[in-house]
């Protein structure tokens, strides 16, 4: 979530209210945060100096506004320049997608490659899968079972393909 804030803070200072109506206004569709967890990430940005607060008093209430430090800036490239590591990979892939118009042009195809690699890499992992449990043999008991989890594997080997192919049209 530190990185996507980052790049929110790219586009300009902003309160812990205004960040958490950019996730309740779009980025909440790819990318789920509540009040606290956009507090707490804020927390950890501050301790790492990739972001400064300003306080000040406005209509009579308090309020922290919150900017990108050099640091912030550098983490941020590097974040969005590394290739997707772990799980949550449309999470990741869609969180560089949305923010990707704050990088210089000539380094979004290496972004976008490395998306499209990292899909096409985990659906030939689901692929393998699906082959090594369609030769399996299943008791009677089992069958009904299997089939709604092979389903679900199915709707998974659905979603990496429309990924690959969306990215694909983006590239």
């Amino acid at each position: 979530m530190g990185n996507v804030i980052l790049g929110l803070l790219l586009i300009g200072p902003a309160t812990l209210y205004t960040l958490n109506k950019q996730f309740e206004q779009g980025i909440s569709l790819f990318y789920s945060a509540s009040f606290g967890s956009i507090r707490s990430a804020l927390t950890v940005l501050l301790d790492k100096r990739l972001v400064t607060v300003a306080e000040s008093v406005e209509n009579g209430r308090s309020k922290k506004t919150y900017s990108i430090t050099d640091a912030g800036r550098a983490a941020f490239t590097e974040w969005m320049l590394a290739p997707i590591a772990g799980g949550n990979l449309e999470t990741v892939a869609l969180s560089k997608l949305y923010l990707l118009g704050l990088l210089p042009a000539e380094a979004r195809s290496g972004i976008l490659n490395d998306i499209a690699d990292r899909i096409a890499h985990d659906e030939r992992q689901l692929e393998q899968l699906a082959g090594m449990l369609d030769t399996m043999e299943l008791p009677p008991e089992y069958r009904e079972i299997f089939r709604y989890q092979r389903l679900t594997l199915d709707y998974g080997l659905m979603s990496h393909r429309a990924a690959r192919e969306f990215f694909a049209q983006v590239m």
